[in-house]
Order: structure tokens, then C-alpha cells, then sequence
């Protein structure tokens, strides 16, 4: 039976890809590069942020164009972000059923809080945990671990819940079970060759694997 849900932000609960790319943007012209589209940056996201910039800036202007982008990226954060379709009914009706919940996510910590806040729905985890406050990122298993630790859960009774490939390794490696959602930046094909348990189209497709949980049917 499954008692605690972790969920992945970007991607898989909010779309914050509008604000993403405006910040990315906003950096690259900066920095006098030329824009990426939409897909482009989109495609990119989940590593974290410096590494964002690394894929567009190189490794030699990370850390200046880094600085450029979270200066913008907290003005334009507030109102660029809305729930993914269906997640904020499956986070009321998780919360409801009396599962945990927790956050883990590869955004710095200020910036995850900047979303909670804004759309009304920090108090609702039970953990938020980024990579800025973990020993190491996704697809290391450390954010997903200590999670479970802090709220005193075993693994076998939490699932988490991602968009990437990176999420679906992070789980594998942290012996979590992990339902990838087709709503972020891979395509479902390649979220199929990263093996996850299942593979749902959108969030709200969760509660019914959960139904089961509560039954004590989980597979």
C-alpha cells in the first residue's frame, strides 16, 4: 500500500515552460545569442538551471549568463506558471485520501517556492526538497531518499511521479517505483525506453493507480 506520493514540479504538477523560456531568452539576447524556440528550451529543461545554461551559453559563460537568468527568471516566475490540466484536483483528492505528499525537483529551492506560494499549494507537501538542498541531483537518488527518511516511509510504500527520463532513472536508482506522465519535456517514447512502472497521458490518470493502492491492490 502506497502512503507517499512524491511528485516531480515542472512538467508533471505546473507548466512553467512559458516563464522558462522567457528567462532563457531574455539571457541568450544578453548575451548577444540568438533565441531558442519554445520546443528548444522545453526540450532542454530538468537538469537544473546552470546546466540550462550550459546547453545554450557553453560552459565557459554558465556562471555569468546563470546570474542574468535567475535575476529575470524571479520577475517573470509569479505570473508565468499554471497547473498542468487536472493536478491541482489530483493533489486536493491525494490530500483528501490521506496520502503524503512531497516535492522533489532539480529547481533551486527559492524559485520551487516562488510556484508553491503562487498557486496556493506549499501547504499541501508535506516535503519539498530541491537539489540545491540535497547531496545530489536528479537522476541520483538522494532527493528521493531522504524524503522518505525525513517523513519515516518506506520506499516500498512511496511512488513518484515525473515528466523525463531523468525522473524514471532517479526513481530506478532509488528503488522507487515511478509513473511517468506524457506531459513534459520527453516524448513518450522515450520515457518507454526508460522503463518506468507505467506511463499515464495526464496527471489526473494517477488516481486511479492510487485507488488501487488503497485497496492494497498495488502491483
Amino acid at each position: 500500500m502506497i502512503r507517499l506520493v512524491i511528485f516531480d514540479l515542472d512538467g508533471t504538477l505546473v507548466n512553467a515552460y512559458p516563464a522558462v523560456t522567457q528567462s532563457v531568452n531574455f539571457t541568450l539576447m544578453k548575451l548577444e545569442f540568438p533565441p531558442q524556440t519554445a520546443t528548444q528550451v522545453k526540450r532542454a529543461v530538468g537538469w537544473g538551471d546552470r546546466q540550462l545554461m550550459v546547453q545554450f551559453v557553453g560552459e565557459d559563460l554558465a556562471d555569468k549568463a546563470l546570474k542574468i537568468y535567475r535575476a529575470n527568471h524571479l520577475k517573470v516566475l509569479e505570473k508565468g506558471v499554471r497547473f498542468m490540466p487536472g493536478a491541482q484536483a489530483l493533489l486536493r483528492w491525494c490530500q483528501a485520501q490521506g496520502f503524503l505528499l512531497a516535492i522533489a525537483s532539480n529547481r533551486p529551492t527559492r524559485f520551487t517556492e516562488i510556484i508553491l506560494k503562487g498557486l496556493d499549494i506549499k501547504e499541501q507537501f508535506d516535503v519539498v526538497l530541491c537539489a540545491d538542498k540535497a547531496k545530489r541531483p536528479k537522476p541520483y537518488p538522494d532527493i528521493l531518499w531522504e524524503i522518505c527518511q525525513r517523513l519515516k516511509v518506506n520506499k516500498k510504500q512511496a511512488l513518484f511521479v515525473g515528466d523525463m527520463t531523468i525522473d524514471v532513472h532517479c526513481g530506478a536508482n532509488a528503488g522507487i517505483q515511478t509513473v511517468a506522465v506524457a506531459t513534459g519535456s520527453n516524448t513518450k517514447k522515450e520515457l518507454n525506453q526508460s522503463k518506468p512502472y507505467k506511463i499515464i497521458n495526464r496527471i489526473n490518470q494517477l488516481k486511479t493507480l492510487l485507488k488501487s493502492s488503497l485497496k492494497g491492490i498495488y502491483e
